[in-house]
């Protein structure tokens, strides 16, 4: 009887493929403010894993997690709309820039406390995010209805 073993890479390689389909159809299904906790998520993830990575000292790793991270924060700070959002909005884009800040000296320094802070600071905003979203997608469906 001949045994077929899937190596660590196929299986690995297989995972990947299955989380990438999920991902990309979640992504797909998403509404707007879903889009924007999926990015807050997916920061939160990568901070938890670069922090890991530090303590393990994987450098190379870490710097690729935490300039990943930035490209994520990057695009939720693009997003907002400064005219329509105010004063809010200001203020999310100035956290936002300082996050990054943070992270970029989070990997120069090799120092967690940054990461740590990051994520409280990101952690908050999460939480505010997730309590509007019944708000926010009625809004979205009442002007959808208005148009």
């Amino acid at each position: 009887m001949e045994h077929c073993a899937v190596s660590a890479y196929a299986r690995n390689s297989k995972l990947a493929a299955y989380q990438s389909v999920s991902v990309h159809g979640a992504v797909a299904g998403a509404d707007s403010h879903r889009l924007v906790l999926m990015l807050m998520d997916g920061v939160l993830e990568r901070l938890a894993v670069a922090r890991a990575c530090m303590d393990r000292g994987d450098i190379g790793r870490k710097a690729q997690l935490l300039q990943s991270c930035n490209t994520l924060i990057a695009e939720l700070r693009g997003s907002l709309n400064l005219q329509q959002g105010g004063e809010i909005a200001r203020n999310l884009s100035d956290l936002h820039e300082y996050m990054m800040r943070q992270l970029l000296r989070a990997n120069a320094d090799n120092n967690p406390a940054f990461i740590k802070e990051v994520s409280g600071l990101l952690g908050e905003v999460r939480g505010a995010w997730v309590t509007i979203g019944p708000e926010a997608r009625a809004m979205v469906a009442a002007s959808a209805r208005g148009s």
